[in-house]
């Protein structure tokens, strides 16, 4: 399948754990995976303490408790006005819930058996990173990262490598909360927590896990991107409170400072 081929200076690829992430880390954009190391544990999940090294590893895991809470805080974050030629909704409003919108466009991935990893990543790259992040003697890297991740995605679901996932195989990742680090006209950073999800076929059953990361992002020619420069200059203070990595639904998530996504009409 040909590509145009293209990407950013990062070591982050796309990672699987064993456990199960799908989520881009950029280098320096992103703390992957972090939880408190004073987490409660007692649900029966662990969160290892924050990170902000991309290498691939297992991710944290989190049992949902059965009974819900509802959230305190609900958005409906603002669509994009336009489709690009990806097919990445772009041209969000020039607020802090348009920021969070592409954030959380920008982090909402799908990997099936005729969409592979580096599919998803120059995708992104294209319709959502900053030009001052864009790097053409990097792109080889990234792109070699991405197959190599691809490989062990198909390990993983016991596929022949180069081949296509098995049907009814995927990989998602959607946001479903956030909660803002900092804000101004034209630079917002925000941390994001996502719900994974992971099925090796058919009848595979799926499984499903929390992941959290951070992104800055700035207002670049009339639209807002991801940058690293942002995500480094937000690091300090977003370390100082990071929330837990809770579901909605569940009552730390209030407590956590999350504030839930709701599906924009």
């Amino acid at each position: 399948m040909g590509r145009t081929r293209g990407t950013w200076n990062t070591k982050g690829t796309w990672f699987a754990g064993a456990a199960l992430a799908a989520v881009l880390a950029l280098t320096g954009y992103a703390v992957l995976n972090g939880g408190d190391e004073d987490a409660d544990t007692s649900k029966g999940g662990s969160t290892p303490s924050a990170s902000v090294s991309a290498s691939p590893r297992p991710s944290a895991t989190y049992a949902q408790p059965d009974d819900w809470t509802e959230p305190s805080r609900w958005v409906a974050l603002p669509r994009g006005k336009r489709t690009d030629e990806r097919g990445s909704q772009v041209s969000f409003p020039h607020t802090t819930e348009g920021a969070v919108a592409m954030a959380a466009a920008a982090n909402t991935v799908s990997i099936e058996a005729d969409h592979d990893t580096v599919d998803e990543q120059l995708r992104i790259y294209h319709s959502y990173v900053s030009k001052t992040d864009r790097s053409d003697e990097n792109a080889e890297k990234i792109e070699l990262a991405a197959i190599e991740t691809d490989k062990s995605l198909h390990k993983q679901m016991n596929a022949p490598v180069g081949e296509p996932l098995p049907s009814g195989a995927y990989m998602r990742s959607s946001v479903v909360g956030y909660k803002v680090v900092r804000e101004a006209d034209d630079e917002v950073s925000v941390w994001l927590l996502s719900r994974a999800a992971q099925k090796a076929g058919e009848t595979a059953k799926e499984s499903v896990d929390y992941t959290r990361i951070l992104n800055g992002v700035v207002w670049e020619d009339g639209d807002w991107k991801l940058s690293g420069t942002a995500t480094q200059r937000a690091l300090p203070y977003a370390q100082k409170d990071e929330p837990k990595i809770v579901a909605p639904g569940d009552a730390a998530f209030n407590s956590a400072g999350w504030t839930a996504i709701r599906e924009a009409s």
